[in-house]
C-alpha cells in the first residue's frame, strides 16, 4: 500500500509532515538509493528503502508521548555543538529518537512534551491549533491592572502582534528593597521568547518563567528533570481547552474533547 512520503517520514517519528517536505525539497531524502525532490512522492513502506540524512527509516516503532519538567539552563534541542546540556540527555534510556514538541527557552523551565510522533508534534505546536499554554511568571516590578489588560488586548513584538488569553496576579512579594510579582498568563501562539517579550513591551523584565500546563495537562507535582509517559486520558487533556476563571459562567459547564484528533481518541499506552 502506497502513502505519501512526507506522511511516512512523520509516521516514523522523524519530524512533522511540513518539516518532512522541507527535508525532501532540500534533497535529504532518498528512496531506493535515489534522491527525491517531488513533494507528492508516493512510497510503499513494505517494499521501498527510504533514508533521511542517510539514516534508514522504520515505521514499526512504538509511538511515545512524554511529559517532562525541563529544568532551567537546558537547551530544548536534541544536540548542541557547544556541548551545553540538552533535553535529549534525559532520555538516553530510550532506543527511540525522541524530540521536543515546541520550545522552552534556555533559561525557562516547566512542562515540555517529548515524542517520536511528528504529526502529534505538529498538532500541538502549530499556532493554528490554538492549544493554550499556561505560564507562571516572576515579574520584576509591579505592573498595573491597565498594563496587564494591555497584554490581553494585544502587543506587537518581534514576529508580529500577540495577545494573552488570560492574565491574573498570583501574589506579590517584597524582597530586600525591590519588589517583584508573580503573574499567571495563558497564550496560544508560541513565538520565540514570546512571554518575556510581552512583559518587556509593557516595561517589565522577567526573572523566572515556568510553563505549568499545555491545554488541560498540568505539570502537577512533577519535579525538575522528571518525566512520565502519557496515557490516552493525558492526551485528551492536551486537546481540551481550559476555561479561564475570569470568564467562567456561574453554572457548571461540561467540557468535551471535540478538539482531540480522531487518531488519539482510542489510543492506549501500547497502541499510541
Amino acid at each position: 500500500m502506497k502513502i505519501r512520503l512526507n506522511k511516512y517520514i512523520a509516521d516514523c517519528g522523524v519530524t512533522s509532515r511540513r518539516k518532512a517536505d522541507e527535508l525532501i525539497d532540500s534533497g535529504q531524502v532518498t528512496v531506493n538509493g535515489r534522491r527525491v525532490f517531488e513533494l507528492g512522492t508516493q512510497v510503499d513502506p513494505s517494499a521501498d528503502k527510504i533514508t533521511v540524512k542517510g539514516r534508514p527509516l522504520n515505521s514499526g516503532q512504538k509511538k511515545i508521548y512524554i511529559a517532562f519538567n525541563k529544568p532551567p539552563l537546558v537547551l530544548t534541542s536534541t544536540s548542541d555543538p557547544e556541548g551545553r546540556p540538552t533535553v535529549s540527555d534525559y532520555f538516553s534510556s530510550y532506543k527511540e529518537r525522541l524530540y521536543p514538541v515546541g520550545r522552552l527557552d534556555w533559561d525557562s523551565e516547566g512542562l515540555l512534551l517529548m515524542t517520536n510522533d511528528g504529526d502529534f508534534a505538529q498538532e500541538v505546536a502549530h499556532p493554528k491549533k490554538e492549544i493554550p499554554k499556561t505560564y507562571l511568571v516572576k515579574v520584576e516590578g509591579n505592573p498595573t491592572d491597565n498594563q496587564l489588560d494591555r497584554l490581553k488586548r494585544g502587543v506587537t513584538i518581534i514576529g508580529g502582534k500577540v495577545k494573552a488569553l488570560h492574565v491574573e496576579r498570583i501574589r506579590r512579594t517584597v524582597k530586600g528593597s525591590g519588589k517583584y510579582q508573580w503573574v499567571k498568563i495563558v497564550i496560544s501562539e508560541g513565538k520565540n521568547r514570546q512571554v518575556r517579550r510581552m512583559f518587556e513591551k509593557i516595561g517589565y523584565g522577567v526573572s523566572k518563567l515556568q510553563r505549568v500546563a499545555i491545554g488541560r495537562l498540568s505539570i502537577g507535582k512533577l519535579r525538575k528533570g522528571e518525566f512520565y509517559e502519557l496515557k490516552a486520558k493525558d492526551l485528551h487533556r492536551i486537546f481540551s481547552i481550559p476555561l479561564p476563571a475570569e470568564s467562567a459562567p456561574a453554572k457548571k459547564v461540561r467540557r468535551t474533547n471535540k478538539n482531540l484528533p480522531k487518531r488519539y481518541k482510542s489510543c492506549s499506552r501500547t497502541s499510541c
